[in-house]
């Protein structure tokens, strides 16, 4: 479906206000879908009942990711600490007080301890594989009160995704390569998995 960013939200407040502890809304979609950029959008706009907690906070440190030989897959789903994910998503269920990891990509690093979830009414939690159902990713589903999946055109996906790894340090072509073929493979599995949203959503493209 076509969604208003207003419907979304108004989706977004009335899942936080039927739900306690706390309700736990999941964002899915390809790399450079614009996950966090709507989770951002929603968290900003509901204030201090909400707080966003990406999956990207349990990628795996570079340091692991060449100790086992994964450098040149990094974002790939076994490159994540996933059952580590799915652990924090139960404490976040069950109303404890969570320092959840973030992901700078200036440094392409996760970082511990950098999101508080204390009061907040409404978790979102974005990423790629929300809606895998295997190995530790399949005990994620039950965790979400919601999943939407967020579609946007190939063209403006494969835009995006150039444009980010370049601001990062790659080359055209080292960024061209890396978004055809690795992040490639990983939007395959992603759009393998949207049948298990609640929600298909596609936006304005000026929208996220």
């Amino acid at each position: 479906m076509t969604a208003s960013l207003d419907a979304l939200l108004e989706r977004a407040r009335a899942l936080a206000a039927r739900a306690a502890p706390r309700a736990v809304l999941g964002i899915v979609g390809a790399p450079g879908a614009g996950k966090s950029t709507l989770a951002a959008w929603l968290a900003a706009r509901l204030g201090p009942t909400a707080v966003v907690v990406p999956m990207d906070g349990f990628h795996l440190a570079n340091r692991q990711l060449a100790e086992q030989g994964l450098g040149d897959r990094k974002g790939a789903p076994d490159t994540f600490d996933a059952a580590g994910y799915v652990a924090m998503l139960q404490r976040i269920r069950r109303g404890d007080h969570v320092y959840a990891p973030t992901f700078e990509r200036a440094i392409e690093e996760p970082v511990a301890g950098a999101i508080r979830v204390g009061g907040a009414r409404l978790v979102i939690t974005e990423g790629n594989y929300l809606l895998l159902d295997e190995g530790p990713w399949a005990g994620l589903r039950g965790l979400l009160d919601e999943c939407w999946y967020l579609d946007v055109p190939e063209s403006l996906r494969l835009a995006r995704l150039l444009g980010r790894h370049e601001a990062f340090g790659r080359s055209p072509q080292e960024a061209r390569s890396w978004a055809q073929e690795v992040d490639g493979r990983n939007a395959v599995l992603v759009e393998r998995s949207r049948v298990r949203a609640d929600l298909h959503v596609r936006l304005d493209p000026d929208a996220t």
